[in-house]
This record gives structure tokens, sequence and C-alpha cells, in this order.
């Protein structure tokens, strides 16, 4: 069990001593705003301050109430000096698994090889090896009675995911609703307990079918088919919020019998409050939590993740709470804080995190591992990520499939083709999961007949691949500006009937982007939002963005910026830098900017103070001293 004091430990190695304050982590009690179009600059504004830090004699109070040593900022420091005394950034990395808003039904391979979630790869450092594990731990305990907590998914889980289900194949039957299909069921006298309920529901969860899901819930809460218990609440709540978004969900719960309106439905909003990066809800319903029920360390990583992405200065105050009141550190815990560090650069504070993991009985897994290494490697210390790499793959590659597809893209990341060809011929009668990273892989290393051969034995090997399958390859042919062949890629998906999902359109996004075609970009996303209802990802409009930037295209740069506010997109720092970035390199002022962060509670980090002295346009200089 970790102490108190290793907790202090903990917060010693990921945050140093600031000499000022930021303020706690404000509560807001204003209504949430819809994700399709309105914004939360008001909310943010208009905030109520409530502390997350240790209680007196509530569970949240005001900022002006905390003693003056609490005033003091115990922050994770984004604007520290690094090991290796370079100047980070707060807001260096913007990894995001946004849930796509989409009725679409994709066709999906029915294989145990593939994952439950499709995640974004982070601009900074490919796919992140925390992607999975952040979705899963997102989702909370949320299926009928499958209890899957921090991202640790167990052998009983795996079983029942291969298990067949008559009923979802019925579900999946074209031009059938649900309604139909689940009348039929019952009039035909076949089985509708929680056991078949519970296992088509996770394959339409698998397939991320949340809209057919919620369907089937609402269909078995009208019909009184199931008995419904606290987890069955908590997995409504959860689609609703997929589907139509936090509002409705909050007010989902208010209907919810108050003997079933526990912990487990709070913090299933909360985990969709987090996916969204919703910073003023999360706050919210996290002090709701701890209002109502004992603080549990799930709680606390789901504000770590939260903040992780959107202000890491404030991870300081989590890890506070949870010295303060003894909530004990998960794997999953150090998992946020080693990534956190590995993202900052910060080489030394990661390795101190991972010996103190390891001290307290908790060994690295090969995903934490090969995280590690991509942290390495883009740090500049191979040497260092080609010894984990070797620990990774262990004496025997063929005997260790399972460490195959986290070594090849980490090998194509150090320009190591002969290993990435060692690896990949170790994979006989290569798996899908292994097809992928092989593609991206030779990809990564400029060979791309090689990954072009994978696709193809792929799209050979298995039938009705969804569109993830191939923006992989995309994502190839975006990177070496091959548009001509990632155009006859797109029609071919099409033809085949692939569905356009965020992904999708992130891939298309790029490949017109880095091909130069910016202003087809910027339209593929707008037609993905009007035509095709999908909400783009952030990455999707950051690409487009910081190609308009580069132009000193400050007009374009300002209209995505406003089209990041109406999808949802606040409370981040990057795209306040890239839209400062257009300013600078159109030399010219922008005036009132200062003001505008404000208005959103965004406080400027050292290099976005910077620019704004760059933009400012009232700004001294010798000239105009001397004109004055």
């Amino acid at each position: 069990m970790v102490r108190v004091s290793d907790m202090w430990t903990i917060r010693r190695a990921t945050i140093p001593l600031s000499r000022s304050h930021r303020g706690a982590v404000a509560c807001c009690s204003t209504p949430l705003e819809l994700q399709s179009g309105e914004t939360e600059r008001g909310a943010r504004r208009d905030a109520v301050g409530a502390s997350l830090l240790p209680r007196t004699s509530t569970r949240a109070f005001s900022v002006s109430a905390c003693p003056p040593l609490w005033r003091r900022n115990l922050s994770f420091q984004a604007g520290a000096k690094s090991s290796d005394g370079e100047e980070l950034e707060e807001g260096f990395s913007d990894l995001e698994v946004p849930p796509p808003v989409t009725n679409e039904v994709e066709a999906v391979v029915d294989d145990d090889d593939s994952p439950i979630s499709e995640e974004e790869d982070d601009v900074a450092v490919g796919s992140d090896a925390l992607d999975e594990e952040e979705v899963v731990a997102a989702a909370g305990s949320l299926e009928l009675d499958v209890d899957v907590t921090e991202g640790e998914k167990g052998a009983e889980g795996k079983s029942r995911r291969s298990m067949d289900s008559p009923l979802f194949k019925s579900l999946m039957e074209p031009d059938q609703t649900v309604g139909a299909v689940l009348e039929k069921w019952t009039e035909e006298g076949k089985p509708l307990g929680r056991n078949e309920i519970m296992v088509a529901m996770l394959k339409l969860r698998r397939r991320r079918l949340f809209a057919k899901a919620l369907l089937f819930m609402e269909w078995l809460e009208k019909n009184q088919r199931l008995d419904f218990i606290e987890r069955d609440y908590a997995s409504h709540v959860d689609l609703i919020a997929k589907v139509h978004g936090l509002l409705r969900a909050e007010k989902f719960i208010d209907k919810v019998p108050e003997s079933f309106r526990g912990e487990v439905v709070y913090r299933t909003l909360l985990a969709n409050c987090v996916s969204r990066g919703n910073v003023a809800k999360a706050e919210q319903v996290f002090n709701k939590i701890r209002d109502s029920f004992p603080t549990t360390t799930f709680v606390c990583n789901q504000m770590l993740l939260l903040y992780k992405r959107t202000d890491r200065k404030k991870i300081a105050d989590i890890l506070k709470l949870m010295e303060q009141e003894d909530i004990q550190p998960s794997l999953f815990t150090y998992k946020l804080l080693i990534d956190t560090k590995g993202r900052a650069k910060d080489v030394k504070g990661m390795e101190e995190l991972i010996e103190m993991m390891k001290s307290k009985g908790m060994e690295p897994d090969p995903g934490t591992k090969a995280m590690v290494a991509r942290h390495y490697i883009f740090g500049g210390h191979n040497e260092k990520a080609e010894a984990v790499l070797k620990e990774i793959e262990g004496e025997d590659i063929e005997n260790n499939r399972f460490a195959c597809r986290l070594l090849l893209p980490l090998y194509a990341s150090l320009g190591k083709d002969a290993d990435v060809e060692r690896i990949w011929n170790a994979c006989d009668k290569p798996r899908l999961e292994e097809c992928l990273t092989a593609i991206e892989a030779w990809g990564g290393v400029g060979k791309v007949e090689i990954a072009e051969e994978v696709f193809e034995h792929m799209v050979k090997t298995w039938r009705n691949l969804s569109s993830k399958y191939y923006d992989v390859l995309l994502k190839v042919y975006a990177k070496h500006k091959l548009l001509g062949k990632g155009k006859d890629l797109v029609k071919r998906m099409a033809d085949s009937g692939c569905r356009i999902g965020p992904l999708t359109c992130d891939a298309i996004v790029k490949l017109y982007a880095e091909a130069g075609e910016v202003e087809k970009a910027d339209e593929i996303i707008q037609r993905a939002v009007q035509q095709n209802h999908i909400r783009p990802l952030y990455n999707s409009y950051l690409t487009v963005m910081d190609k308009y930037a580069e132009r000193a295209d400050v007009h374009n740069a300002e209209k995505i910026f406003y089209k990041l506010r109406q999808s949802g997109y606040v409370g981040r720092m990057r795209h306040y830098q890239t839209l400062l970035q257009a300013y600078i390199n159109a030399r010219r002022p922008a005036y009132g900017f200062r003001e505008r962060m404000k208005a959103d509670n965004m406080f400027p980090n050292r290099a976005v103070a910077a620019q704004l002295a760059a933009v400012d346009g009232f700004k001294k200089t010798p000239l105009s001293e001397l004109l004055h």
C-alpha cells in the first residue's frame, strides 16, 4: 500500500515548487453548452470558485477561503526547465480522443485481434501507448455486468468479447430498425436475458455503434425487459453522452431513481466530460462526486487525464488532494504521470517515476515500456530507447509475438530498416493488428511499396475491412505527399462501402494539407461537419490552421479558430499559439488578444507571453519613442 509519505514523494518527483499561484481549480455552475456550436466562454468567465484541495467542513469551498500557504501554487511546471535545460511549453501535446458524433453504421472485421477502439495519433510522438488505456479508463465500468477499470481488461472480458451473439447478428441486419428486430426476436420466443443483452451490447460498443446501442437500451427500458441496476443506468448515461452530448446525459441523470443514482453514474458523466475535454463541466461533476461520495482513485485519474491534455499545472492540485485524503495511486496513475513527463521531455523526471513505480511493486508492462521508449526517441535519447526495445523484445521474438506490434513502429522511428524487416519476418502468418503496425513502420522508413504490399495482403485475407484499416495507408501517403495515390485509395474506400468517420476525415485532411492543397483540406472539414454530421478531430483543425499560419493567412487562421470553438474544442493553449503565430508571420498586431484569452479563462505561459509581446500593437520601440 502506498502511504501518504509516498504520495508526497510522487508529487516531489513530478511537481517543482512555484513561486506564484494561479488559483485552485474552479467549478462551473452554469448550464452546460452543447457541443454542436456553443462554447464555454461565458461559463468559464462566470465560474464559481470551488477548490479541489483538501476539504475543511465542506467538500468544496471558495478560493478566497484557502489558507495563504495553500494559495501558493504547487504546480506541475509546464514552464519549468527540463532536465535538458529546455523551456517547456504548456500544452506541449494535444493528444485528443473525442468520441465521434455520428450515427453511422460501420462494418468492422469480427476479429479478436482488432482493438476495441480507434484512437487519434498524437501530433508529436505518433500513436500513443496510452491511447487505448485512456479510452478504456474513460469508459469506466459501463457495460451491463462487466467491470473494466483503469485500463485493465481481464481474460474474462476478452473471452466475452469473442463470444458468438445471434442477437447482435440480428441487430446488424440491413434495413431493419432496432425496435423491429427486438419485437420479432421476442415474438419468436428467443432468449433475451441479461447475458444475451450484455454480449450484444459489448459487440455494439466495440464497433462504436453507440446510436444503435442507445436505441437498444431505450427499447429495453421502455418495454421493461431488464431489471435496471446502477451499472445499467450508467451505461445508458454513457450512450446518451456519446450520441446526444453531455447536456442530454446530465438531464437523464435527474430522471434516474435516486436509489440508483450512485457514484458509478456520476463518474460515467465525468469520464465523458474528460473525453470531450470540457474542463469546466468536468470540474463541476468532480466536485459533485466529492460532495456525495468518497473520492476514488478512478475519478482522480480522470482529472489527471484531463489536465494532462489541457493544463498540466493543475495536475499538482489532484496529486495534493490524493496525498491529503490518502487516495492510493494505481498503475494507471503512474502511467499518466510518466507519459506527461515524457511529453514534456523531462527524461530525468520520467525515470524517477519509473523507479518509484518499481519500488512499489508495479513492474512496467510492455505497453508502458513502449511508451517510455517512444519518449526517449523523440527526446533524442536513442541509446536508451534501443535498450528498452531490446528489453521488450526478449530473447526470442518468435515466442513473444505480442511485442511485434509494439516494436515495428518504434524501430521505424529510429530509422532502423533492418530491425523493421527482422521483426516483420518473425510475424509468421501476420495478424491483423501486426499488419496495421507494419504498414505504419514501412511507411515510416520510406518503403511505401512494401507498405502497399502489406495492405494488399490484409485486404485479401480479411474481408469487409472498416475505414480504419485504410486510414493507416492514407497517413503513409500523406507523409510522403503522394496525393494521387491517396485519392485512388479514398475512391477505393468509397467503392468498398466504407463509412467516413473522424479518423478517416483526419487522414484525408492531412493528405491534402501536406500536398499543399490547404483550401481543399479546409473544405473537407466543413463538408464533414455539414453533410456527414461528423465532429472532426482536434488535430484535423490544427493541421489546417498550422498551414494557414505558415502562409501568414490571418483571416483563415481566425476562421479555423472560430470553427474549433464551434466544435467544442476550448480551453487548450495550442490553437492560441498557432493563431498568434499567424499574426507574427503576417507581421500584424493582434489587438486585444490578451483580453480574448482572459475572457476564455486562458492564462499565457512563457512561450505565449513572448508571442503576445511580439504582436503587441502598443509596445514601445526606439522609433515610437522618438516620434512620441
